[in-house]
């Protein structure tokens, strides 16, 4: 047996990752725009999905121990991303127990985060080859999280004008799922940038 392990292709992974994510945000825009019980299976099952394949991620970076970009980044990363479609799924779950309609607020946010996905996969691909188109994918996503945030604020000043305390305990939840993920996107970045100073 050879003696060296085989070094695995850490970039790769996080790929498989983020186009794991990447597909499940898209159907989670697919969800909103048609809040169908089979839609909502559908984000469901791509979370899981994306689930496996960070487990197959993290266990690789157990295994290894040379790593091309630094062991707590790609966990990190890889971390934050996964917190993307949890919030995902759970955005989807409470929709549907609760059978919150979804309203233009949300659209615009779960859009927005199915974009911010797309510039890091983007980033995230072009990091090596490409760092200053790298980079504008990563300023895109920002822009992504800072529109999401803009209509967080503006779908609660919406909410509060109405007198169904129920209906704003319900919906503020929700948006602060989506707030959240957002969050994410953005920390997504930063950690992208963080990789992306250290290795050009």
């Amino acid at each position: 047996m050879w003696p060296f392990p085989k070094r695995r292709d850490f970039f790769k992974l996080l790929m498989d990752q983020l186009a794991a994510v990447e597909e499940g945000l898209g159907l989670f825009v697919e969800f909103i725009n048609n809040p169908t019980p089979e839609n909502g299976k559908k984000v469901n099952d791509a979370e899981e999905n994306a689930d496996e394949v960070r487990r197959i991620l993290v266990d690789e970076l157990n295994r290894s121990f040379v790593t091309p970009i630094d062991r707590e980044d790609i966990f990190a990363l890889s971390r934050v991303v996964d917190d993307m479609m949890d919030y995902a799924k759970s955005t989807v779950e409470e929709m549907t127990l609760f059978e919150i309609k979804p309203d233009g607020y949300m659209k615009k946010m779960v859009e927005a985060l199915h974009t911010a996905a797309k510039d890091i996969s983007h980033a995230v691909k072009q990091i090596k080859n490409h760092p200053s188109v790298a980079a504008e994918h990563l300023v895109r996503a920002r822009k992504a999280e800072n529109f999401v945030e803009h209509r967080y604020r503006e779908g609660l000043v919406e909410l509060f004008k109405t007198t169904d305390i129920i209906c704003i305990l319900k919906k503020r939840e929700i948006y602060r799922h989506l707030s959240n993920a957002a969050d994410r996107a953005a920390e997504s970045a930063d950690i992208v940038n963080d990789i992306l100073v250290k290795i050009t």
